[in-house]
């Protein structure tokens, strides 16, 4: 299965849930996503086909250690993105939303010369 800017946000949102709330559910990632529950049906099947997430009786979904990597590389992106734009002066809202716009596209090489001007 190859990896697109999709099935990278619902990573990304299973592990912000994870973070926020401890779990994560099928309609939380539809309501913070701002898609159908159709839609996060269908993407939980292919990422359970897949082997990126486990889904638990209790519809609690669980990321695979495949998918946490995933998970966790977009979710620094995105961080250490907005962080960059609020430090140009951006608001944080706006930082936030760009910067998950920005993270599937940015190469590793202008990410990774990000990451030195910031630190």
């Amino acid at each position: 299965m190859q990896v697109n800017e999709s099935i990278e946000n619902y990573l990304e949102m299973i592990l912000i849930l994870h973070k926020k709330k401890g779990y994560a559910r099928s309609i939380d990632i539809a309501t913070e996503l701002g898609v159908t529950k159709p839609s996060v049906s269908h993407a939980m099947k292919l990422l359970r086909e897949n082997k990126y997430i486990v889904m638990n009786p209790d519809g609690a979904i669980t990321l695979t250690k495949a998918g946490l990597e995933i998970a966790e590389r977009m979710y620094d992106r995105h961080k250490m993105l907005a962080k960059f734009l609020m430090s140009l002066g951006v608001d944080e809202e706006t930082a936030f939303n760009d910067a998950c716009k920005i993270e599937h596209d940015i190469s590793d090489k202008s990410f990774e010369a990000i990451c030195r001007h910031i630190k």
